[in-house]
């Protein structure tokens, strides 16, 4: 059959990225062991030549859906780029995978089990004959209760749903099956002033309210507390962070962000 796409253009343009966006598969993620089934949202890209009319856009879904077959870990991301790059015949391919990773959670009287849901996106760079750039970013929810709210009044104080969002790029490529998602959301929650539970009987309530009663947090509190428990993940090359508390007595939320590549700016 004629195939269009790979007709010559003479208009001199290189196109740096493109491919698909918005396309949903079901995968598997492996994470420290563990495989939970996830569907994932996708933009996956590659560079096209100046030379070329179209990419082969078909070969990019026949990639991804090869790899639905069986668990996916971080690593494995390199290996998609790398064929996509083949197999297309490109100098530069990009992936972007979104999805909603669960962690275990236990309520803290009752022990009952339940499921936390995080948005989850891996994001990997590669270039023809060097090692991907991997960024995984990660957005966590948790309760913060109000410092001077606790202060100044006579009983109670405001609190609220916070969520950050964590990114991590990560230096040593070789180093990346030491990443566990369900680790660092826990190291991300931890600073808050209460974990978000999803299954809470009244003695767990309790417990709950009451953890947030005690360790009250500004939204610049949690933000400076989650850039030094961030600061202990190994082989980081740089981190973005933003807090934001959706505030339960206004009608406008707190918000604090913050960045850090290796040389330690801020």
């Amino acid at each position: 059959m004629i195939d269009v796409q790979n007709r010559p253009d003479n208009r001199g343009i290189k196109i740096p990225r493109a491919g698909v966006t918005r396309l949903k598969l079901p995968f598997y993620i492996s994470d420290g062991g563990e495989v939970q089934p996830v569907t994932a949202e996708i933009k996956f890209t590659v560079s096209l030549s100046e030379k070329l009319r179209g990419t082969h856009m078909s070969r990019l879904a026949e990639i991804l859906t090869e790899r639905t077959k069986e668990p996916l870990t971080i690593p494995d991301t390199e290996k998609i780029l790398s064929e996509a790059i083949e197999k297309l015949d490109a100098d530069f391919s990009a992936l972007e995978m979104s999805f909603k990773f669960f962690v275990k959670r236990v309520s803290p009287v009752s022990e009952l089990k339940s499921l936390l849901d995080v948005d989850c996106k891996f994001s990997g760079e590669l270039y023809r004959g060097e090692r991907m750039n991997f960024e995984l970013t990660l957005t966590v929810p948790f309760t913060s209760l109000c410092p001077c709210s606790r202060e100044i009044s006579d009983f109670g104080a405001h609190n609220q749903r916070s969520l950050c969002t964590v990114k991590l790029n990560f230096k040593d490529p070789d180093k990346l099956p030491e990443i566990k998602i369900d680790e660092i959301v826990k190291l991300i929650e931890s600073q808050g002033s209460a974990k978000i539970l999803p299954l809470l009987k009244r003695e767990d309530e309790k417990f709950v309210t009451e953890s947030a009663y005690s360790n009250p947090k500004f939204v610049e509190d949690i933000l400076r507390d989650v850039v030094l428990a961030v600061r202990k993940i190994k082989n980081l090359s740089a981190f973005e962070i933003e807090c934001e508390n959706f505030e339960s007595i206004h009608n406008h939320n707190a918000f604090a962000a913050y960045s850090e590549n290796i040389s330690g700016e801020g």
